[in-house]
Parts: C-alpha cells; sequence; structure tokens
C-alpha cells in the first residue's frame, strides 16, 4: 500500500484560509442536513485531569471525505517549550478503506478552526466589523486572526494573554504575516482594554475560568469560542452566553462537551433552547443568523471531525495537483 505524508509546511502551500473557510462550510452544512457520519469522539486521559488526547473520525456522503484525526491537548508542555496541541490526520479511501494519506494534525487542527470561525464570522458580524480582539496566543490564534481578517476588514488587533511575552511575540509574528492581517496589532494589559470598542472576539485559551467581564462588551459585537471543550471548561461569561444569539457546531455535542453551555444551564440560568442553531443550517440558507446592527452573536465551537477530513480532504487534492508530499510504500 501506498501512502502520501504531508508536513505542516506542505499543508501551508496546498491550501489557502479562503479555500479552508469555504470546506469546513460544506463540512457544516453537510453535517447539519444529516449527510454525516460522526460518532461522539473518544477522550483519554492518560496521567492527569488536564491532559487529554481525542479520537474523532467521520464520514461526509457529499463529498466522499472519510478519516480519523487523533489529537492530544496537554496544557503543562508550554512549560517543556512543546506545543499544546498535537495532532495527526489519516484519510482514508471512501471505496476501499485504505489509508490514503498521513498528515501533521497540529496545523491541520488550528486551520480547520480558525476557518470554521471565519465561516461564522462571515455568516454573523458585522459588515463593517472593522476591530478584531484575540485572547490567547498559541498556534490556534495565529488561524483565528487569519481567519476572520480573510473574511472582514480588520483595520486594528489586540491580543491579550495571561503571559505578556506570548502575546507580544505573537503581536511581532502576525504583524509580518501581511495582508489581509493589518500591521495595527497592539498588546492589551488587560482583558477589558482588549475588548474596549472590538466588533469581533476570539476566544482561544485553555482557560478553565471566563477570560473577560460581559460589562465590557460593545453591543453588535461577534464572539468566537473554541477553548472550552469540557462540561467544567467555562472561558465565556455566563451573563453574555444569555444575552447572546448563540450558534454552535454541533447542539448534540456543544451539550454534551462545553461548560460555557452546560454551565449556564445547570446553574438554571438559560435553557437548551437560548441555543438558535447550528451553523451549518445558517450557512445552508435555513436558519436566519444576525438580524440587527446592535445584536451580540456567539459562535461556540467544539470542534469536529467533519471539519478535519474536509480539510485534509482539500489538502490531498491540491497536494497531489502541485506535487507536494512524499509518498511510502509501507
Amino acid at each position: 500500500m501506498k501512502l502520501k505524508i504531508f508536513s505542516a509546511k506542505d499543508i501551508r502551500q496546498a491550501v489557502s484560509m479562503a479555500q479552508a473557510i469555504e470546506a469546513v462550510k460544506k463540512a457544516y452544512i453537510q453535517y447539519s442536513s444529516g449527510k454525516a457520519v460522526l460518532p461522539l469522539r473518544i477522550a483519554i486521559s492518560p496521567e492527569k485531569k488536564s491532559d487529554i488526547a481525542l479520537f474523532m473520525p467521520a464520514y461526509l456522503t457529499d463529498s466522499k471525505s472519510f478519516g480519523v484525526k487523533i489529537v492530544s491537548v496537554f496544557p503543562e508542555n508550554r512549560e517543556k517549550n512543546i506545543a499544546t496541541i498535537n495532532a495527526l490526520v489519516i484519510i482514508l479511501d471512501a471505496e476501499t478503506g485504505q489509508a490514503e494519506a498521513i498528515m501533521d494534525g497540529t496545523y491541520l487542527t488550528a486551520l480547520r478552526t480558525g476557518a470554521g470561525s471565519g465561516g461564522a464570522t462571515e455568516l454573523l458580524a458585522r459588515k463593517d466589523a472593522q476591530v478584531a480582539a484575540i485572547f490567547g496566543a498559541g498556534i490556534q490564534a495565529h488561524t483565528q486572526l487569519e481567519a476572520i481578517c480573510t473574511v472582514r476588514s480588520i483595520r486594528k488587533v489586540r491580543v491579550y494573554d495571561v503571559v505578556r511575552s506570548r502575546a507580544e511575540a505573537f503581536a511581532e509574528e502576525m504583524k509580518a504575516h501581511g495582508k489581509p492581517i493589518p500591521p495595527d496589532i497592539s498588546v492589551a494589559g488587560s482583558p477589558s482594554e482588549t475588548t474596549r470598542d472590538a466588533d469581533i472576539i476570539c476566544a482561544a485559551t485553555t482557560s478553565a475560568t471566563p477570560v473577560f467581564n460581559d460589562s465590557d462588551l460593545k453591543l453588535g459585537v461577534h464572539l468566537n469560542a473554541i477553548g472550552s471543550f469540557r462540561p467544567e471548561v467555562q472561558e465565556i461569561p455566563a451573563e453574555t452566553v444569555i444575552r447572546a444569539k448563540v450558534f454552535v457546531d454541533s447542539l448534540s455535542m456543544s451539550l454534551e462537551e462545553t461548560g460555557d453551555l452546560i454551565i449556564p444551564i445547570k446553574q438554571g440560568l438559560m435553557k437548551e433552547s437560548h441555543i438558535h442553531g447550528e451553523i451549518g443550517q445558517v450557512a445552508a440558507g435555513k436558519l436566519s443568523g444576525r438580524e440587527s446592527e446592535k445584536e451580540v452573536t456567539l459562535f461556540k465551537s467544539v470542534g469536529l471531525a467533519v471539519q478535519d477530513v474536509a480539510t485534509a480532504s482539500l489538502v490531498l487534492s491540491q497536494a497531489k495537483r502541485l506535487g507536494l508530499g512524499v509518498e511510502m510504500e509501507i
């Protein structure tokens, strides 16, 4: 059996953020239309409760995208100068079941997660949004910013991280990125300074408690929340969730996995019906998104394997055309 192997560099060369956004939007539509096989992911914590490995298979019936991602999230890796998130993606041939490719899943995870927020921002944020705020300065933050700048004309960015040096390094790196990211990127000294006048906020942290105060948000803001994927982890204040028009990537999985929704529901502050629907329904034109300029919209993503297999399948197709990757016989 011959297998293609793709590095993070190959993935960057093969697929642009704009292409990834379109691939993920189509995956969301298939998922919300019942055209995906997506089992609940298997989670294993090998040692500490804070460490977790996830096994995420998926199949998209329309696009015939088939595969599995294995991803680990080990927060203390930062102290060892090792990436917090590490992953591999395996793509299978839907006709034969044979493995076609193995690719770096760490960058691909960041790419597809950013693409998910980019798609949600395109559908939900105000058209005139110009100021962006980023919480967290890891690999996820990089693609979150790239994605929102791909779909909106952002002129100013503020970033906040509990470790200021990480935020400073992030700001310098993203300034050098070039278009569509603007050069006006500053490091905020506090959460309230970060959110001030922000039109779009992306929260991409490992924090177990809310990273900003609801009272600091302006009317009409759009939020992408990607950090909380455990029932006990709450990255977004309950007050914000309650007053926002909430969209999710998966209704069933969100109610199983994210404390951003589970905690306020358990506290009796809101009901499950407060969730307006899935972003795939909005992308398909079956559900309304933003309906006023003053509405606060929130996209809560727990991350779906359909995003991974859709993006990885696109990488495989584009990389073959461009002659990227290494072929091995096993």
